[in-house]
């Protein structure tokens, strides 16, 4: 055996210092740097290009376009941006019990009946993993179960079988045998995702690794991990809601900012191909305070509600308490209210949160967060067939928002029957030459919105 060295790993960003600091020096974290047994020779290094590695010209690389195949799930592919490309390493992370196994074990279902598909688990037995799949109505001839650890080994049956699909669960229990930190490390879990990328690109076998949280939700384990692999999802849900959002947080193969929307039910997670009709469901009537927006997730528009709770506050200085989207923008928009059409929110506790947990982070919501605080405040509710949407700016203005269309086309699909929207909007609507059921009306201040809405 070579004898053995040790190096300092900083637990929160990867920062490698030859001896131990209190502080890290990249990241600033204190006492996060950690001692790590190394062997004397480097790990990893083996190359997967076959290609020789001289420059060439960029249009003389011969394109080889692989095609994609599908999930089984419209929702997974279109997070995936149509599909699995081949030899491509995909990282799904979220919330212990959130359903991350659930939903490979359904993909591995699908994929396997076409083709053959490995499943690896590290913190399961097979005989668990029957059960499971029993469960789900995942049982397949085509899908290969084994329980194991050994990265060395898990490679090797990868190369024997040669799978249309490899599924890894989870990545934080793999371990390199020659390297002396134990699993779930920073230098074992950077060694083995970069072992499992060289095996995928040589083999031209997707594979789908696990990934642990922390409790701050963000993927265990170093940094770098996000940047090796081609694409980063993350399964988001309340586990007292039945509804789960796979986001794709990377994606070199489509667009980072789709959004797919799953049910979870007793036999596993269900695709929700009207999502907006989902999260308005149990949208009530006539109360004030309610009012719902057209957002954009990905290439997906999406009509969510919009709630805000103002009562007079007991405190010297009123609480301000939001969910489902950034806290400082519902302040901007109780400031503007305050500030430009005089609501005197300044003695008023006021509470904004998205309905059904989904989180929204984007300028067009703006506009019904106003709408919704002015709504509670007056205590007059807005007509329940009522779109709200727009960018507002400190002076009061309502600015304008991106693929108007698209949202005004989902809220007349669902049924709505009057959008409010900014005037550049409606301007842009009409060079287009707009024609549709839906009555729609163009503002240009967060005033005129509330005398249309509110009256």
């Amino acid at each position: 055996m070579p004898e053995a060295r040790s190096r300092y790993v900083c637990q929160s960003c990867g920062y490698e210092a030859p001896r131990w600091l209190g502080r890290c020096p990249q990241c600033g974290q204190w006492n996060s740097l950690v001692e790590e047994l190394l062997p004397g020779r480097a790990p990893g290094g083996r190359a997967w290009i076959q290609e020789s590695a001289a420059p060439v010209a960029i249009t003389a690389v011969e394109a080889r376009p692989r095609p994609r195949f599908g999930t089984g799930s419209t929702e997974m592919d279109r997070v995936l941006g149509g599909g699995v490309v081949p030899g491509s390493l995909v990282l799904i992370g979220g919330d212990p019990g959130v359903g991350k196994s659930t939903l490979l074990l359904q993909v591995s279902r699908a994929v396997s009946r076409e083709a053959r598909v490995l499943y690896i688990s590290g913190e399961e037995s097979v005989q668990q993993i029957r059960l499971r799949a029993e469960r789900l109505g995942s049982l397949s001839d085509q899908l290969l179960v084994m329980a194991h650890t050994d990265l060395d080994d898990i490679t090797r049956r990868i190369g024997e079988v040669v799978p249309r699909l490899a599924v890894v669960d989870s990545i934080q229990t793999v371990y390199r045998a020659d390297l002396g930190s134990a699993p779930g490390s920073v230098s074992q879990v950077r060694e083995c995702a970069a072992e499992l990328l060289r095996v995928a690109k040589a083999t031209g076998v997707a594979i789908f690794i696990v990934g642990h949280v922390t409790k701050g939700g963000e993927i265990a384990g170093p940094r770098v991990l996000e940047h090796m692999v081609d694409a980063v999802l993350y399964l988001d849900g309340d586990r007292h809601h039945a509804y789960r959002v796979l986001r794709a947080h990377k994606n070199r193969f489509g667009s980072a900012s789709e959004m797919g929307v799953f049910e979870m039910a007793e036999s596993g997670l269900i695709d929700v191909p009207n999502p907006s009709g989902f999260f308005l469901a149990e949208r009530p009537q006539g109360v004030p305070g309610s009012v719902v927006t057209a957002c954009l997730e990905g290439m997906r528009p999406l009509l969510v509600e919009v709630q805000a709770l103002v009562s007079p506050t007991p405190f010297a200085v009123p609480r301000r308490m939001v969910a489902g989207l950034d806290a400082g923008r519902a302040v901007l928009m109780a400031a503007v209210l305050e500030k430009r059409l005089g609501l005197h929110l300044g003695n008023q506790d006021a509470y904004v949160k998205v309905a059904g947990g989904v989180k929204i982070d984007e300028p067009a919501v703006d506009l019904a967060v106003a709408v919704a605080l002015a709504s509670s405040f007056r205590d007059l509710p807005v007509r329940p067939d009522v779109v709200v949407t727009g960018e507002v700016g400190l002076a009061g203005e309502v600015r304008g928002i991106p693929r108007v269309a698209e949202r005004v086309r989902e809220a007349e699909r669902v049924g709505f029957g009057r959008f409010i929207l900014p005037a550049s909007g409606l301007r842009s609507l009409e060079r287009m030459g707009w024609q549709g059921k839906i009555q729609v009306e163009g503002v240009s201040g967060v005033g005129e919105a509330l005398e249309l809405v509110l009256g």
